[in-house]
């Protein structure tokens, strides 16, 4: 009776390590992991850190909405980020949208806090045309979308390795030419996107130092946010509920101890 479930065993183990082994080999072919960072949003009581949000999405703004969309965000979610009806105002003051008039004609009128981001090209093969081929992906949900979500937009952004400093091995391996861009962390290493991020890209208003390492930790932490803006509601509602079923719990505990005492 015990061989079976010996044989059976053993080809479970070999299943198990075939597809682990499988697993490790298509991660060697995709990239490097990416390096694993402290989020302030992880784990069930994490929360967003509006300064760095805040910091994330002034990133975004003067280096990322060139060619990424934010298509599922209107500009008066950013009141939810910590900024004043009067700031968000002043930030779309500038832009103006394509809209109908009363008699369905197109027309261009200023925007409204209620208005989604604008995307900055009309369609997505204008986008394609205007890079390489290739249209830039959209940010709004790109956390959640992604494996290892906030450490590969923070590898991607922070692991390009320049042509001068790769080896010999990796050039030949991966058919590196001196204008692609070499990534340690995207699949296949070759990526269309030129480095978006370096020192001093930006001037934070806070005062922060703007280094690479700070513009990347930022934007990622604004586009979680923005991936999963009720993330703090929906942890503080699992925590209510939890408590409540533990008291729950204990009283049904206590309700069953005075029920049953006289049982026995």
């Amino acid at each position: 009776m015990r061989k079976p479930f010996a044989r059976n065993l053993l080809v479970s183990g070999a299943i198990a390590l075939a597809a682990l082994a499988t697993g490790t080999v298509a991660i060697a072919a995709g990239g490097e992991h990416p390096p694993h960072k402290h989020w302030h949003f992880q784990g069930p009581f994490g929360t967003f850190d509006r300064a760095a949000a805040q910091r994330g999405f002034q990133v975004y703004q003067e280096v990322c909405a060139a060619c990424h969309s934010l298509s599922l965000m209107s500009y008066r979610n950013l009141t939810e980020l910590g900024l004043t009806e009067n700031q968000v105002k002043g930030l779309i003051k500038d832009i103006s949208v394509s809209d109908l008039n009363d008699d369905g004609a197109p027309v261009d009128r200023p925007a409204r806090p209620s208005d989604r981001f604008k995307k900055p090209f009309p369609n997505e093969a204008a986008a394609a045309a205007a890079n390489n081929g290739k249209a830039p992906p959209d940010l709004s949900v790109i956390v959640k979308a992604r494996e290892f979500g906030p450490d590969y937009i923070y590898g991607i952004l922070t692991g390009y390795v320049p042509y001068d400093k790769l080896t010999p091995e990796q050039i030949k391996e991966f058919d590196v030419k001196k204008d692609d861009n070499f990534n340690k962390y995207f699949p296949g290493h070759k990526i269309a996107m030129a480095p978006p991020l370096s020192d001093d890209k930006v001037t934070f208003a806070d005062g922060t130092k703007a280094t690479l390492d700070q513009e990347a930790s930022d934007v990622v932490e604004f586009l979680a946010w923005a991936s999963e803006p009720h993330m703090e509601d929906r942890k503080r509602t699992g925590v209510r509920v939890i408590l409540f079923l533990l008291a729950l719990a204990g009283l049904m505990y206590a309700v069953k101890r005075t029920v049953w005492a006289d049982k026995h």
